[in-house]
């Protein structure tokens, strides 16, 4: 009855061994991608870009412009200040200060109608990047993707196959 045990032993182990032998063999494929690089150097990313510019250019130019003047109507106020009346003076402040809280207003519904925007973009951006790289998960067998590490090797950095690919689809 020892000699069964001591058989059945010796085949739990031997199977045991060679099931980690096989493991072993079978590594995973893990692949990494830089979300950063993707959304600045692919096709989809800058043409999103270049839109945003073209939506937002103008208004964009008009606030400068504005600021520029506010700026140039201070810096006047500021010299013909000693030779201005007291009232003209205060006048003069509270229409600047009026302009400079209508400016400050407008810029920063520009800031959040860009930033909303650039949202929409991104979003549609990264949905179509995160398709590709599942078709590149699955047409290549990768057991991981990763998007956010620490560190990562070229070895596994897969990052220019996505570009590509992103730059290939309409």
């Amino acid at each position: 009855m020892n000699k069964w045990k001591t058989f059945a032993a010796a085949v739990a182990t031997a199977s045991l061994w060679a099931t980690c032998t096989v493991a072993q063999a079978q590594e995973l494929k893990i692949g990494y991608v830089n979300s950063e690089r993707v959304l600045r150097e692919a096709n989809p990313a800058k043409a999103a870009q270049a839109k945003l510019e073209g939506e937002f250019g103008k208004r964009e130019k008009e606030l400068a412009d504005v600021a520029n003047k506010l700026k140039a109507a201070a810096d006047k106020l500021e010299k013909d200040s000693p030779t201005l009346s007291e009232s003209e003076r205060t006048r003069r402040q509270r229409e600047l200060t009026e302009q400079d809280r209508d400016f400050q207003r407008k810029r920063r519904e520009f800031q959040e109608d860009l930033n909303n925007r650039k949202n929409e973009e991104l979003a549609a951006v990264v949905e179509r990047a995160n398709k590709v790289i599942k078709q590149i998960f699955d047409n290549e067998k990768y057991d991981l993707i990763l998007q956010e590490v620490v560190f990562a090797g070229p070895r596994v950095d897969i990052t220019k196959k996505v570009i590509d690919a992103l730059n290939a689809s309409k």
